[in-house]
């Protein structure tokens, strides 16, 4: 009886352990690499040969997210869409996280331009990442300033008008108290793999133009899509910003709640308000996506 009920508890566990996901008993650690929208993934699923069925990538949905698992130049690796804007790339990301061994994050698309010194097509890889929607929006006070709420008393950025951004509060495992967290760093291996890639990239152009790669700097999320040069003046006084998302900073807070490493790499296909005229991301979405993937293959190369 006693060799019954030990095999019982055995059984129960097995169960226990696949039904809850495949990360216990999975021998293959993977890299995760992702886009947020349909452009973004073309370009990653081009540039991998996803749809290739003489590639061998195998295709898992959870949550209605198709996740699509293969080997690229040696790695393991798993290809997936995180959703547009911070709360869908919350969520996918943390849900390819209790599904898969993800050990590393790679990102590749676009972003709107903040620092003046960069153009369209031009590719950017921060160092460490803000969020700049985080904001209390305030009522005027009748002097020329505003009302400060009592939990506010020293704002720790300048404002933008009514707009007064503040840092976020974070905690994760092994932590008993919430704290502040200006930015989310990317992984210092990681961003060393960058470097050593970007003297060996070919040469790629936009609008005829050779773009530039550089790795170093903040870049900044929002629930917004900036296409306003005042905010955009805004943004890269207050945080030297080089490029504005919807989506980056969510993965860095999500990879550091898990203790995961990651890098975001992102292609400017617009100026985010400040061009003249007609914001041309349309236009140029697909194309400068393809630029950074090809960017993020160089930098997987060096893994």
């Amino acid at each position: 009886m006693k060799s019954a009920f030990v095999s019982l508890r055995f059984c129960a566990l097995f169960l226990v352990v696949a039904i809850g996901g495949v990360q216990a008993a999975d021998p293959h650690p993977l890299i995760a690499i992702m886009g947020a929208y349909s452009p973004e993934l073309v370009a990653l699923r081009k540039e991998f040969g996803v749809d290739n069925k003489a590639n061998g990538f195998t295709t898992t949905t959870f949550s209605g997210v198709r996740f699509d698992r293969g080997v690229v130049d040696g790695h393991d690796v798993i290809i997936f869409q995180a959703g547009s804007s911070l709360v869908n790339a919350a969520f996918q990301l943390q849900l390819a996280l209790d599904h898969f061994p993800i050990t590393q994050v790679l990102f590749a698309g676009v972003a709107g331009g903040i620092d003046p010194s960069l153009a369209v097509g031009d590719v950017v890889i921060p160092e460490r990442w803000a969020y700049h929607g985080e904001s209390a929006y305030l009522n005027e006070d009748g002097k020329g300033g505003y009302v400060l709420p009592g939990y506010y008393h020293q704002p720790d950025f300048e404002n933008f008008g009514m707009m007064f951004p503040d840092s976020v509060h974070v905690i994760r495992e092994g932590e008993t108290k919430y704290r502040k967290m200006p930015f989310f760093s990317a992984d210092a291996a990681l961003l060393d793999a960058a470097r050593r890639a970007i003297p060996k990239l070919a040469p790629m152009k936009k609008a005829g133009r050779v773009v530039s790669v550089s790795v170093g700097g903040t870049g900044v999320s929002g629930t917004v899509f900036l296409d306003n040069a005042k905010y955009r003046e805004w943004i890269f006084k207050v945080w030297q910003a080089r490029c504005l998302d919807m989506e980056s900073t969510a993965y860095g807070q999500v990879c550091w709640s898990n203790q995961k490493p990651f890098l975001v790499i992102r292609g400017l296909s617009d100026l985010a308000g400040g061009q003249h005229g007609l914001n041309p991301i349309d236009t140029n979405e697909l194309g400068v996506s393809e630029i950074a993937v090809k960017v993020l293959r160089g930098v997987l190369d060096e893994l």
